[in-house]
């Protein structure tokens, strides 16, 4: 048991509500910190499943730790947030969701900013780890490079961004004196709350270290999903429409009425980013009610705002202010990967706009005028086509047959049949299948490609993942690779392969991606003796030479 009798240099707030499973992992993550003179309140919304049984042990296991209940649940993150301030006995401030951790030497990176220079806040960098594949990134990384002491947000409105308030050791005194605290009631109080303390703060200083843990699970079951994974819900758009009106009037109400078009910027390219991918997967009367409620907040927004957005961004909002719901989900497809619209109109003049028509009021041809996508003069590398699949025929074992529209909005293709290639690399090995793909007007093309799946070249120790099948395009020499859509909805093809090659038996599903451009997704999973024994050792291994010895073993047990 570590015991403490000093007034605490920090108080770390532990929010927790029916997470007895990973809230001994969030609080073993403080009880580590390598600045040991702490205080750690666990704040339960009130738990229905073994938290408090959880909690109490946590607390009898370390003098430091202190449970706090509340007496009925409040259904977010701001009450157990503001009980703990109540009761926290430290000058300095920090907050922890049960599912993340701190690094172990968070606390002191912090500390020490605060005692170096007298700020309102310190923070330093978000580290991402993806539950699934544990995949590792950071959060807003271009705004956390460097160390530096910031005067005031309007020195650095793109800051608005990060609006996470667990990056951030606040000084008490800068939380009394303005008498902030979490808005209770409301989903996405974080950001509010972000943005009144950036506004506030005359000073706050930013360490590039990794200060916080958040893993991310874009899987998780619906009812255990964070609230911002929980974007299906209409509710979760008003939620997100309504605190981003409680900034707007803070933003005034503070005198800072001036980063309007930071903030709205941010809106669009964040929040409303966040929205944009799923549009395709919603259904009509979910996408009338998500219109009915964001259209009113995008005509506040300021124009500069969009006219800082990539093109195939504006379009997306443009159809969606339009009410063309339909074409708002075709454009969503694809964004920030190069896919092109299927068609555009160009006016008497040759101005080039989105879709089957030329505009009719200055704001839609601002909107969906295309000439910045460069179609028609791009280089051909780089230029955009779109590829989707129109048909999918299941053959023998694990064949499979495509037919294939590819559009070319630019005309970069000439009349004529065009040599094309799909490609697909699991375990980093290529398998190439050719096919034609032949004229039907200027600007479409379609083809057929018989896709024999057991032929892919497999390395010996096997494969387990996920892979996404691309066109390849080819002309003077020059190649161009794009994704490869999918129907938004087809039945899951699951077989298991025995592989030609000597590879592995594995267990082979086709199925569509179900989210962000929804491509084409095969997923592989060893199988028998492979999965067993010879994966876990090439797994553990990292020498090239018991590799090599990992794959002979896998060809003898064959």
């Amino acid at each position: 048991m570590t015991t403490t009798t000093t007034t605490p240099d920090v108080t770390v707030t532990v929010i927790v509500f029916n997470d007895a499973e990973r809230l001994p992992r969030a609080v073993a993550s403080l009880r580590a910190q390598t600045h040991a003179n702490i205080e750690i309140i666990i704040s339960d919304d009130h738990s229905t499943d073994d938290t408090p049984t959880v909690a109490r042990q946590l607390e009898a296991q370390d003098d430091r730790v202190r449970y706090l209940r509340l007496p009925e649940n409040s259904g977010g993150c701001s009450a157990p947030r503001n009980r703990a301030i109540d009761i926290a006995r430290a000058p300095y401030l920090m907050f922890l969701d049960s599912d993340d951790e701190l690094p172990p030497n968070a606390v002191e990176l912090l500390l020490a900013a605060h005692r170096e220079r007298e700020v309102d806040f310190t923070m330093g960098a978000v580290r991402r780890v993806r539950v699934d594949n544990g995949r590792r990134t950071t959060w807003m990384p271009h705004l956390v490079a460097e160390r530096r002491t910031v005067e005031g947000i309007d020195a650095d409105p793109r800051l608005l961004f990060e609006h996470l308030s667990t990056s951030k050791m606040y000084a008490r005194s800068f939380l009394d004196r303005h008498e902030l605290r979490f808005p209770e009631g409301i989903h996405y109080e974080d950001q509010l709350f972000s943005a009144q303390a950036y506004c506030l703060a005359q000073a706050f200083t930013i360490i590039p270290d990794p200060v916080y843990v958040w893993y991310i699970d874009p899987f998780a079951a619906a009812a255990a999903a964070s609230i911002s994974n929980q974007r299906h819900k209409v509710t979760n758009v008003r939620d997100r429409v309504h605190v981003q009106r409680l900034i707007d009037d803070f933003l005034v109400e503070s005198g800072h009425a001036g980063l309007r078009e930071d903030k709205d910027y941010k809106f669009l390219k964040h929040d409303f980013r966040m929205y944009a991918g799923d549009l395709p997967y919603r259904d009509e009367e979910w996408l009338r009610a998500f219109a009915d409620i964001m259209n009113p907040y995008l005509d506040t927004l300021s124009p500069g705002a969009y006219a800082r957005l990539p093109r195939p961004e504006r379009v997306v909002l443009e159809l969606l202010r339009e009410g063309r719901l339909e074409e708002a989900g075709c454009a969503a497809r694809g964004l920030g990967n190069g896919v092109a619209p299927r068609q555009v109109t160009a006016d008497a003049s040759g101005v080039p706009y989105w879709g089957d028509s030329v505009p009719s009021d200055d704001r839609a041809r601002r909107e969906l005028e295309v000439s910045d996508l460069e179609l028609d003069t791009r280089p051909f590398p780089s230029a955009q086509f779109r590829h989707e699949i129109t048909e999918l025929t299941p053959g023998p074992g694990a064949s499979l047959t495509l037919a294939i529209r590819t559009y070319d909005p630019g005309l970069r293709l000439p009349v004529g049949p065009q040599r094309a290639s799909l490609i697909l690399s699991p375990g980093n090995r290529r398998m190439t299948v050719p096919f034609r793909l032949n004229p039907i007007r200027p600007g479409l093309f379609e083809g057929e490609v018989h896709l024999d799946l057991t032929q892919a070249p497999l390395p010996l120790q096997g494969f387990a993942g996920v892979r996404h099948p691309l066109i390849r395009l080819q002309q003077q020499g020059l190649s161009n690779s794009g994704l490869l859509l999918a129907p938004l909805s087809f039945p899951t093809l699951t077989a298991r392969i025995d592989y030609r090659s000597g590879a592995a038996p594995h267990e082979l599903t086709i199925e569509p991606e179900g989210r962000n451009p929804g491509r084409l997704q095969l997923r592989w999973r060893p199988v028998g003796v492979t999965a067993r024994v010879i994966r876990p050792v090439v797994k553990r291994v990292a020498r090239p030479r018991i590799r090599k010895a990992a794959k002979l073993l896998s060809s003898v047990l064959r």
